[in-house]
């Protein structure tokens, strides 16, 4: 069964029943591999159906814990048989990557790029213009299955292909299409960079709370127990942030007192400037690299 939600199709039956039925080769072998691999593992997917590749050993031994034994130094030995290559290497290597990967890589294979501000028409030129290409913008919390991620696809790709993007996605989090390439850049200042907002915050507040007496602990605790609950009440529900907002400020009282200081410092505005920053920067990294 496939249920379109927001313009997204999810799956209503387990991650392993669709990612079972092909294999994934993953060229690179760092943070975002092994969360990803991490993620399909713990949804039932064999381990047998994963592969990776990566040209130092440090990695992959991280990867043989996880109980993989299809691994190389060479990308190629891994992307020529597989049915899906996320390219999972820095940004700046992509353009060799793609073109040491062209002459493997065939037209019923499905490529994933992770790497941020890389064009998915360079990276079809670059690999050969054969296969399917889908770029996707992930984040950290993808380490612990609670990332949100957003995928982007060449006209050319298959609505079979769509779906495999998303459900490897998937296995770490949530998953949103986007039908404007561009909008990729709009995904990295709200999702992509965003964990590290809300990091700077709570670092922050925990500071903050040891000044006024807590152990860092207790104030490490409970800004982050804050933080998921703030998140499910907003991701859970059908109220706009705006609205929980108000329901939490009693007239006169301590949280109305707070966010009055927010407001007054131009709260708004600094979230503005960061995440218009964040857009742009993205913009021009696209540009250098493609």
């Amino acid at each position: 069964e496939i249920r379109m939600v927001t313009g997204v199709q999810t799956c209503a039956l387990p991650i392993c029943d669709f990612v079972s039925g092909f294999t994934t080769a993953f060229i690179g072998a760092g943070n975002m591999s092994r969360s990803i691999i991490s993620g399909l593992i713990a949804s039932g997917v064999d381990v047998e159906s994963i592969s990776a590749s990566n040209p130092s050993e440090g990695p992959l031994d991280e990867l043989r814990k996880l109980g993989l034994g299809h691994l190389s130094q060479n990308n190629l030995s891994v992307a020529e048989t597989a049915d899906v290559v996320v390219l999972a290497v820095k940004p700046q290597l992509m353009q060799r990557v793609c073109e040491e990967l062209a002459p493997v890589i065939s037209k019923e294979q499905l490529v994933v790029s992770v790497a941020a501000g890389v064009a998915a028409d360079s990276l079809h030129r670059w690999i050969g213009a054969r296969a399917e290409v889908v770029r996707c913008m992930p984040n950290t919390p993808s380490q612990v299955g609670a990332g949100a991620s957003g995928l982007f696809a060449r006209a050319s790709v298959s609505t079979a292909n769509r779906q495999r993007a998303e459900d490897v996605m998937r296995a770490v989090g949530l998953v949103r299409w986007v039908e404007d390439e561009s909008l990729l850049h709009a995904v990295t200042a709200v999702a992509g960079s965003a964990p590290a907002y809300f990091f700077q915050f709570m670092e922050a507040m925990i500071a903050e709370a040891q000044s006024m007496g807590l152990d860092e602990e207790t104030a490490r605790t409970l800004c982050a127990q804050t933080c998921i609950g703030a998140g499910r009440m907003l991701a859970e529900g059908d109220i706009d942030a705006g609205e929980l907002r108000r329901r939490v400020c009693s007239p006169n009282g301590t949280t109305e007192r707070a966010v009055a200081a927010f407001t007054a410092a131009g709260l708004k505005d600094i979230v503005s400037k960061a995440m218009q920053d964040c857009y742009a920067r993205s913009e021009e990294m696209g540009r250098e690299l493609s």
